[in-house]
């Protein structure tokens, strides 16, 4: 038998070999059979001796035809699934049953107990071939790996529910975890605590993870529990991060519930699982259902905000035909691609130019009559705007007051402008231009027949040019992670959270207002370089460095989302809040916006930021110099003049 079982794990992978085992314990369990039913050949009934070897040969020519058919031996027993032992169990016993009817005429007593025990014995045998070239295989595998086993990663689950167990499972059963070990289980549940789960230890709640930790020596913590709130695995996080452990989590419970849930999909914790809420969730029935019928422009609509916009507004199925405007070909391909792929009933149309342009805009609105625009196109950079104002306002200011005309011109229904916590007393030209755009807007739709509005939020998590893709590559680079101060604030928000507040603020739109959203808590940037820092698996300060370069041009400490003068009032459940307008001479207020788009190319740096200080009082200069306490005449210098344009000499105000 020794000499067989190497016979088996070198060949049992050809069909040939296989097949040959199938006959010779087709041969065995004949001859057990017969010496358990009868015990000495002399025993044996005549008119079953004479057709034993009849029997034999027929059998196994069935046996094998019928094997061949079902593709029992081009199966991979080596990583058999359920559907592989159904088919052999179907194909096993259709010949044995053949065989019943074909030797029918020497049916008898001793006949059908002898032919019962050798089914059995036969099949012992075709199913145990099966397992015993799993097991080898896996033996084998195990063996090559040896080195490697000493060298598994230690896990610790958090979890020792349902989710806790399909884990476990996998990562046993499969064998591209092999460098992975659970070594014990957390749970809350005190009727837990000492009991095993999978043959693993459920140690205690919670507070035992750091003891744990130290005491398996842990390496990787797995956070299954994915019906907890956001808030509940937040404080999990804040217990792990005590730990020098990799952590990971689970997705979401409906994964669970549809069966799909393996291993596989454990993924690292990222920022939208530290923002310690859960992720706001708004009823968009009635903003789609005003978008039924309607044609829909969006403005940079290949950017992260706008292609958003298109996302949420095709899968609502809603718009008669949904317009990309974008002057980055390559963005709109993507989103147009993406659209194209998941929503095909929608009629998709991508066109490519520029809000400068507003012969452009005129021919586009002229053929498509929008009846709600989006305008989310806009330079965003704060660093690179302080350095590029001339852009910043032809972008920003000019686009948008070409855009508002052409909206007029052509009676869009309603038009919704995305706008930046920046452009609250700003210290940048980017907020600056921002909020020259919001005043554009407000003014705007004092005389005409387009509602306008805006929609003020800040930070948004995941979109192009945030900080926290910046940290993973530095992280992935080995540090130092680059941090400009740290007392430094910001709002975050997710990319779909802030696109849903979005058009929920737009349907409640009577015109002229600014919707800020609320963002909740703000972050402290530094907090979040030490906590990715963290879940990556290393150590701050001592793998990864934190190093602080000092404010850049324009940046706050942190961000205001109201000027004082605004006051606001509170819609949707305090999700979205209404500043009110400012009283604005709208007349000498266009003046000054169409002098400056006619002369844009003519000022220099200096003249420019002087006439967006003029449009936006509430902006300070800095002179590209960072000012935390504005009260103090330090860094001031030659922007002194500047800073002193007020809305006291304001002419338009």
């Amino acid at each position: 038998m020794e000499k067989l079982s190497k016979i088996i794990k070198g060949s049992a992978r050809t069909e040939l070999n296989v097949a040959f085992y199938d006959i010779f314990f087709a041969v065995i369990s004949l001859m057990i059979s017969v010496f358990l039913k009868f015990g000495k050949l002399e025993y044996i009934p005549t008119e079953i001796a004479n057709n034993l070897a009849l029997f034999l040969v027929v059998d196994v020519a069935l046996m094998i035809g019928i094997f061949a058919k079902f593709k029992i031996y081009k199966s991979m027993w080596e990583y058999p699934v359920f559907s592989s032992f159904e088919s052999l169990f179907i194909a096993f016993i259709l010949p044995k049953e053949m065989m019943l009817l074909l030797f029918f005429k020497i049916w008898s007593h001793d006949f059908v107990i002898w032919f019962f025990i050798y089914k059995i014995i036969d099949g012992l045998f075709v199913f145990g071939t099966r397992l015993y070239i799993r097991s080898s295989a896996n033996t084998s595998r195990r063996r090559q790996n040896a080195s490697i086993i000493l060298e598994k990663s230690r896990v610790l689950i958090v979890g020792a529910g349902m989710a806790g167990n399909m884990v476990i499972k996998e990562l046993s059963d499969n064998e591209c975890f092999e460098k992975i070990r659970v070594f014990a289980l957390i749970d809350d549940d005190s009727k837990k605590h000492g009991k095993y789960l999978n043959n693993i230890l459920i140690v205690g709640g919670r507070e035992k993870i750091v003891e744990t930790v130290r005491k398996y020596q842990i390496d990787e913590i797995y956070i299954a529990i994915p019906s907890a709130s956001a808030r509940e695995t937040k404080k999990i996080i804040d217990i792990c991060q005590q730990t020098d452990c990799k952590i990971k989590k689970l997705p979401g419970m409906y994964q669970i519930i549809s069966g799909k849930l393996i291993a596989t999909q454990l993924k690292e914790i990222d920022l939208y699982d530290l923002l310690g809420r859960d992720p706001i969730k708004v009823e968009l029935d009635d903003a789609y259902d005003a978008l039924r019928g309607k044609v829909v422009m969006v403005t940079g609509g290949g950017g992260s905000i706008g292609s958003e916009i298109c996302r949420q507004i095709a899968c609502s199925g809603m718009a008669k035909t949904l317009i990309i405007f974008d002057s980055y070909e390559n963005s709109a391909y993507r989103i147009q691609q993406e659209i194209l792929n998941y929503y095909p009933n929608q009629d998709l149309k991508v066109l490519i130019g520029s809000v400068r342009d507003e012969s452009r805009l005129d021919e586009v609105f002229k053929k498509y009559r929008p009846d709600y625009v989006y305008h989310a196109a806009a330079h965003k950079h704060v660093p690179l705007m302080e350095n590029s104002p001339r852009e910043a306002i032809k972008n920003n200011v000019i686009g948008t007051w070409n855009l508002v005309n052409v909206a007029d011109k052509y009676e869009v229904r309603r038009f919704v402008m995305i706008s930046t916590d920046k452009a609250v007393k700003s210290t940048n030209v980017m907020g600056a231009t921002k909020r020259v755009c919001e005043i554009i807007v407000q003014q705007y739709n004092k005389i005409s027949k387009t509602e306008f509005v805006s929609v003020r939020f800040g930070n948004v998590l995941g979109s192009n040019g945030s900080v926290i893709p910046l940290f993973k590559e530095q992280i992935e680079r080995g540090g130092p992670v680059t941090v400009t101060h740290r007392d430094m604030v910001r709002y975050f928000m997710l990319i779909p959270e802030a696109v849903s507040l979005v058009l929920a603020a737009g349907v409640k739109a009577k015109g002229g207002e600014i919707f800020v959203l609320n963002m909740g808590t703000p972050i402290k940037i530094y907090d979040l370089a030490e906590k990715m820092i963290k879940l990556s698996g290393f150590t701050p300060g001592v793998d990864i460095d934190i190093e602080i370069t000092g404010l850049r041009e324009g940046e706050k400490l942190y961000e205001e989302v109201f000027l004082d003068e605004e006051g606001v009032s509170r819609t949707m459940d305090d999700m979205i809040y209404v500043a009110k307008p400012l009283k604005i001479n709208t007349n000498k207020f266009f003046i000054y916006i169409n002098e400056l788009k006619d002369k844009i190319d003519i000022y220099d740096e200096s003249d420019l930021i002087v006439k967006l200080k003029q449009l936006a009082p509430s902006y300070t200069y800095t002179g590209n110099k960072v000012i935390l306490f504005p009260n103090k005449e330090d860094g001031l210098k030659d922007s002194a003049k500047i800073n002193m344009v007020s809305s006291d000499n304001v002419a338009f105000v």
